[in-house]
This record gives structure tokens, C-alpha cells and sequence, in this order.
């Protein structure tokens, strides 16, 4: 296996440095509709209600919004620049696949976030969290494309294990199941919910690259859409049906993300000449 070079496992940090702050950033985006501060900064974007012809905020809530605007903007350009050395660097197609369309949605999420501020209606308030996940995701695939060649198929269990763990709290922090769903929840069972999306993303991917049973790629793919759209389902108002949902949901997560870190390894070469000499002893018996 060929040593990747200082500017590789430099990229690779970045892109995982770019995974976090995009976390944050949805992060952030939750809190400030928990704490009622999206319609804050007097609905003028991108400007605020405070100094400066209103460029800065005029108190608290109007910061909370404010500051979410910001980490917008920062985060916007580092997936930009993420990208761009993705093809001058002539890295992999799915790397730069990932990216791109991390890229080309960053648009359309600009637009959809001015829209949350003027317009406020479910809609949208669904579609700007729904491209935030995609984003997100892509930058996680991304990442996971970047590390693929020095891992194992061992990684790849142990990043399935990691996501299985987290997702029974992510059960107990459901809208209104146990806990009052306040914004201290909110943003604790979105901190679960992405940290484990992006372990099921470097699972699925990892895995294949490793070599293990076509099973366990599918299975934490598979896992990592339920967790995705589960991710969505949580902003809107919720029920006793959307309850039930959201349950089905993880337990169903769960169940596909334990099932993949258990599914058997793929015999090697060895075994298999191993195998077939034992039954041929057997036969000869």
C-alpha cells in the first residue's frame, strides 16, 4: 500500500475538519429555529437590525440568527475551496463527484435560507434542512472516499458499531418520547443523528473499498437513508403518527447497522484453499 503524501493527509483532514464545521452549521441552523430566533434581525436579509446600516445584530436573539448567517458564509466557501482542489488535484471521480453536488446545492441553500427568514412557511423550512442533509452527507461520502485506501474492513465495522451505539440515543432524544422537546434536546438529537450519519456514510464506503460482503454496504447504506430522512422528519411539527414513525425508524437503523458490523468477513484466498482441501480430505475419508 503506497504511503498517502503530507498533501493528502492534509486534504483528508480538511475534508474531515469540513464534515465537522458543515455539523455545526446544521447545528447551529436547529438551534436557531428552537430558540425562535429565525425570525429575528428584523426578517431583512442578509442584513440584521443592529449598527452599521444593520449589518450587525442589536441584541441576543438577533446574534443567535446573525451568528448562524456567518458560519453560513464560512462554511459555503471552505466546502468551495474543498471542491476546487478536489479537481486540480485530479483526485477520484467519486470525490469530486460528492463534492460537486455539495457545491452546486450551496446555491439553491443560499436562496432557500433567505426564504426561511422572509417567507417562513413549512415548505421551505423542509427543503432548506432536506439540501442541508444532502450536503452534508456529500461532504461525509467525500471524506470517506478521501480515507478509503488506508482502511480495513475492520474500520468499517468498527465506524457500523460506532453508528449502531448512537443510535439508541438517538431514540431516547425523539421529539416529545421521553424529553420535553426543548432546544437543548433538539440540538442534542441532531448532534447524535449527524454524528451517526456520518459514521453509516464511511461505513458503506469503506466497506466496499475493503472488500467485505456486498451485505454490509448495502445494509449500512440502507441504514444511513432511513437515518437521513428520519433527520428531516424531525423538524416538523410532530404527532402521535409522526412518533411512531420516527421509532419505526430507528429501530429499523439499528437493526440494519448492528446486522452489518456482525455480517462475516469474506473467506480470503487462503481459507478458501483451506476449506476445500478439509472436504477434500472428507471425501477421501
Amino acid at each position: 500500500m503506497d504511503l498517502p503524501s503530507r498533501s493528502e493527509l492534509s486534504f483528508r483532514h480538511y475534508l474531515a475538519g469540513t464534515t465537522a464545521l458543515t455539523g455545526i452549521l446544521m447545528l447551529l441552523g436547529v438551534y436557531t429555529a428552537a430558540a425562535g430566533a429565525g425570525l429575528t434581525c428584523a426578517q431583512r436579509w442578509p442584513l440584521c437590525d443592529g449598527a452599521v446600516f444593520g449589518l450587525f445584530p442589536a441584541d441576543w436573539m438577533s446574534f443567535i440568527e446573525w451568528f448562524h448567517r456567518l458560519v453560513a458564509m464560512v462554511t459555503g466557501f471552505v466546502i468551495l475551496g474543498a471542491t476546487g482542489h478536489a479537481w486540480r488535484a485530479g483526485l477520484s471521480r467519486r470525490v469530486r463527484g460528492a463534492l460537486t453536488v455539495a457545491t452546486v446545492l450551496l446555491p439553491a441553500q443560499i436562496v432557500l435560507g433567505a426564504l426561511t427568514v422572509t417567507e417562513y412557511e413549512w415548505v421551505i423550512l423542509t427543503a432548506h434542512f432536506s439540501t442541508a442533509t444532502v450536503i452534508y452527507a456529500g461532504v461525509a461520502l467525500a471524506t470517506g472516499w478521501t480515507f478509503a485506501g488506508s482502511v480495513t474492513a475492520g474500520a468499517a465495522r468498527r465506524a457500523t458499531l460506532a453508528a449502531a451505539a448512537l443510535l439508541p440515543a438517538f431514540l431516547v432524544l425523539s421529539p416529545r418520547l421521553v424529553f420535553v422537546y426543548g432546544a437543548t434536546a433538539q440540538v442534542a438529537l441532531y448532534a447524535v443523528g449527524l454524528a451517526a450519519l456520518a459514521a453509516l456514510c464511511w461505513a458503506a464506503v469503506w466497506s466496499r473499498e475493503a472488500g467485505s460482503e456486498p451485505r454490509m454496504t448495502l445494509a449500512t447504506s440502507l441504514a444511513a437513508v432511513v437515518l437521513g430522512g428520519l433527520l428531516v422528519l424531525g423538524r416538523q411539527v410532530f404527532g402521535a403518527s409522526a412518533q411512531l414513525v420516527m421509532t419505526g425508524g430507528t429501530l429499523l437503523a439499528f437493526y440494519l447497522s448492528f446486522a452489518a458490523a456482525h455480517t462475516r468477513p469474506p473467506a480470503t484466498g487462503r481459507s478458501r484453499e483451506l476449506s476445500g482441501a478439509e472436504r477434500g480430505s472428507r471425501g477421501d475419508d
